[in-house]
């Protein structure tokens, strides 16, 4: 329940001079003028997640700002003096995106991290996460952050959080900085006073390691030195790939690769999209008029902070068609396998990784290659963790999730959109060389391993009202679980928050073997799957739709397309959504 006299005593507290006078004066604003506004601002305080933070930029203690973010990083940092390897001598790797605020937050970060004494990797310019990560190995740091908010929309910012891996901090770290981070308690408590000499800044030199270890991904050399003529259009959506994806395509040996130059500009504002999201299609519409003017064949795109990518591909007819998430995991899935398998470099212990929310098409590839498939939870903190498990037993040789993100190289522990670009260029060199296209190339999958349809359906709350429907949604979904979706029995729950499967025909409970999490699947008898979950990043709820078939050969695709198309579509349907 909103207290509103209590959310203005909050809101008081920040018109104290240890705040300076543009936030003195947006909070006096909201509490003259703005009462919305002002309960959005304060109602609850920013959470620092397993992942860091990410909000909408502005004053209030739920709104990213110098302060919150602040308090986040003498957390951090209090929690590093106790936890890194040498408690004495704490490095931290900092990059940043083109996020408005996003150098400044990350000078911030820098001078707090140096007052407490620690060495502060920071890069000189705006650089992509999967760079950060990269960094964090190389140069030994106990942590990293970078300030960007992936592919949110232009309000809001973030602080994402890695551990020395390189990946995001996961158990024990993450409940041990969440609670560091909660005992902060005033703005007093943080660092002042940074040390420059204590900075020490990250360029070109890491850039040329970074991506070294992207050209050792490559399979087929000699197949890209056939096809480096292949049309490629590329557009960085005003974000960090402006610079290392070109680069990277140069380095593979693509010849004619066409960036949209208006995007190549870096900008928070992203003034040229609706969404600087590489999921949405709007985010590729003008990439997609570079490519029919330049007759390329296939479109790329990368999100601000370039470790998600989205693509489109020609089809034999010449119009152009957008893949989702799963689709692009799915050809990188199977050509990383594949040219592995024809190159003898499969020798037993290999393994990919997927989430539980995206395509079992991609657990199929890698079953019927003999390539053995982890399921996680949704999140590249867990893919980091696995992989940090299985060091020196098993062999990580790629990996994705249905929201764009993959990472096809074991030097980088998060979403690589730099690397991904590049083997999904190589991946088409591949197709043309064999005279079929990328979609050609799809339908022969899902000829051999099965045809998958999936779709994503976001249904969006925003502010504490919004919070508090999402909540009582999967609380309703929990409590009263439909016995039938669009005419077909639900035959089983996998309940994360529970971990328990329950099979609705025998009655068996079974346990779930990963850790705690707030989503719903539900298997339908006719094989059709839904997942259910809140985003953690974003105020909205997100339901992911799965039904498959065997098809004979791609001359059954459309047929067997539209029948998938239109159960999943009467399932949307029944859920009201």
């Amino acid at each position: 329940m909103i207290n509103i006299e209590e959310i203005r005593k909050k809101a008081a507290a920040w018109l104290g001079e240890e705040f300076d006078e543009p936030t003195r004066s947006e909070v006096k604003h909201m509490l003259e003028h703005d009462e919305k506004g002002l309960i959005d601002a304060f109602y609850q305080d920013l959470e620092f997640g397993t992942g860091g933070l990410r909000g909408i930029m502005g004053a209030g203690t739920n709104r990213m700002n110098r302060y919150t973010l602040g308090m986040a990083t003498q957390g951090l940092s209090n929690y590093l003096k106790k936890h890194a390897i040498n408690p004495s001598s704490v490095k931290v790797a900092i990059a940043y995106d083109c996020r408005n605020n996003s150098s400044y937050f990350a000078k911030v970060a820098a001078d707090i991290f140096t007052a407490n004494g620690f060495t502060a990797y920071l890069f000189e310019s705006l650089r992509p996460t999967p760079e950060l990560s990269y960094a964090i190995r190389i140069y030994s740091c106990d942590a990293g952050v970078i300030i960007t908010a992936s592919h949110n929309p232009k309000e809001y910012n973030g602080y994402k959080v890695s551990w020395n891996d390189g990946g995001q901090v996961v158990s024990p770290h993450d409940s041990g900085i969440i609670n560091e981070v909660r005992s902060i308690r005033s703005v007093t408590e943080i660092a002042a006073g940074g040390d420059p000499s204590k900075i020490i800044m990250l360029g070109e030199e890491t850039d040329r390691k970074y991506l070294d270890e992207v050209l050792k991904l490559s399979l087929n050399p000699e197949i890209i030195r056939r096809n480096a003529g292949m049309g490629i259009v590329y557009t960085p959506l005003h974000g960090t790939g402006y610079k290392m994806v070109p680069e990277a395509l140069k380095m593979y040996g693509f010849k004619n690769v066409h960036t949209v130059e208006q995007q190549c500009i870096t900008d928070g504002n992203f003034p040229t999209l609706r969404s600087p999201n590489p999921e949405e299609p709007d985010a590729l519409a003008m990439a997609l008029d570079l490519a029919r003017e330049k007759n390329a064949d296939l479109v790329m795109a990368t999100d601000p902070d370039a470790d998600r990518l989205g693509i489109a591909v020609r089809k034999p007819s010449g119009e152009f068609i957008l893949l989702n998430g799963n689709q692009t995991g799915a050809l990188l899935t199977w050509y990383i396998i594949s040219q592995k398998k024809k190159n003898g470099e499969l020798k037993g212990n290999e393994y990919i990784i997927n989430t539980i929310v995206t395509s079992d098409l991609l657990d199929r590839i890698a079953e019927k290659n003999g390539v053995k498939c982890y399921n996680v939870l949704t999140g590249f903190k867990f893919f980091a963790a696995l992989m940090r498990d299985l060091e020196g037993k098993e062999k990580y040789i790629g990996g994705g999730e249905e929201s764009f993100g993959y990472l096809p190289g074991d030097y980088v522990r998060d979403k690589d959109g730099v690397a991904s670009c590049a083997l999904i260029a190589e991946a088409a060199a591949w197709a043309a060389d064999h005279g079929k296209s990328l979609w050609e190339l799809l339908l022969d999958i899902y000829a051999e391993y099965g045809l998958f349809r999936e779709k994503l359906v976001n249904v969006v709350r925003k502010g504490a009202e919004g919070a508090e429907q999402i909540r009582k949604m999967m609380e309703g979904y929990r409590t009263s679980p439909p016995a039938e979706i669009a005419g077909s029995r639900v035959v089983k729950i996998d309940d994360y928050l529970t971990c328990l499967s329950s099979d609705l025909v025998t009655g068996k409970k079974t346990p779930l073997l990963l850790e705690k999490s707030n989503v719903l699947q539900f298997f339908l008898a006719d094989g059709t799957k839904i997942s259910v979950r809140p985003s953690g990043t974003e105020p909205k709820i997100k339901f992911y739709f799965s039904a498959s078939t065997m098809m004979k050969d791609t001359g059954e695709f459309e047929k067997l397309w539209k029948e998938l198309d239109d159960r999943v579509n009467a399932v949307i349907t029944d859920l009201n959504l």
